[in-house]
């Protein structure tokens, strides 16, 4: 990574189309997750790239390691550092890149033992912007040589991170999006499946939605399949 050749760049942009690819795509975050820690790592030559994704439902905010392309049970095993905790915590409070030539040396890096055992130097570690700036990440990327890791190589790690941040953004967005959109479904077909049982049965609404209630847990099927089943046989 000492020099940014024209076949670099070629990469860097590769990786970009993929990254865009995923966020038109069916893909789970998860799936999106590793495929930027992957890509990222394939096309800058690092050792390990490790994300991190804020955690906004806890008070005060974590960030957690999500994905890695490390194999090393100690590498992968969760964890979650509070704001200004380390160095990921750091950087995803400050909103800058950090670089650190030697990690073992450096007061703020917290998991020497990690590096020593995974043969991890130098680092960079760069927040991941979405829409209007605001920080959902931490991308870090690790060398296992001493680097000095140029301004140009940051800014292309920080337009990948970027990239990246848009594609899980509007993932999440896409996610939540369905549940509401299945949620919405699942209330009208509960209330036209209490309309039926009303009027079969003779009872109150309430009793209807407490019935399709008890019967969605005694068979273990979903209200939406219970309801679907009563309409289905309001029409034969």
């Amino acid at each position: 990574m000492d020099r940014i050749s024209t076949e670099t760049y070629d990469k860097y942009i590769k990786a970009l189309m993929d990254i865009s690819q995923a966020i038109t795509s069916d893909f789970y975050l998860e799936d999106i997750l590793k495929l930027i820690v992957m890509v990222t790592a394939k096309v800058t030559g690092v050792e390990i790239c490790s994300l991190w994704l804020m955690d906004e439902r806890e008070t005060p905010g974590k960030i957690r390691l999500k994905a890695t392309q490390a194999i090393d049970p100690e590498y992968v095993k969760d964890r979650s550092l509070n704001l200004n905790e380390g160095v990921v915590g750091y950087v995803a409070a400050r909103n800058e890149p950090l670089i650190i030539k030697d990690v073992l040396l450096d007061p703020q890096f917290k998991e020497k033992d990690m590096a020593k055992k995974l043969n991890l130097v130098s680092m960079v570690s760069v927040p991941m912007r979405a829409k209007e700036g605001k920080v959902i990440g931490v991308l870090n990327c690790f060398t296992a040589k001493p680097h000095d890791f140029s301004a140009t190589e940051v800014n292309l790690i920080k337009t990948v991170a970027n990239q990246a941040a848009v594609a899980i953004f509007n993932t999440e967005l896409m996610v939540k999006t369905r549940v509401i959109q299945e949620e919405l479904e699942t209330r009208k077909l509960v209330e036209k499946a209490k309309e039926v049982l009303m009027r079969r049965r003779q009872i109150t609404g309430d009793q209807a939605y407490r019935w399709i209630q008890k019967r969605s847990m005694d068979t273990r099927k979903s209200m939406h399949h219970i309801s679907e089943a009563i309409l289905l046989s309001e029409e034969l």
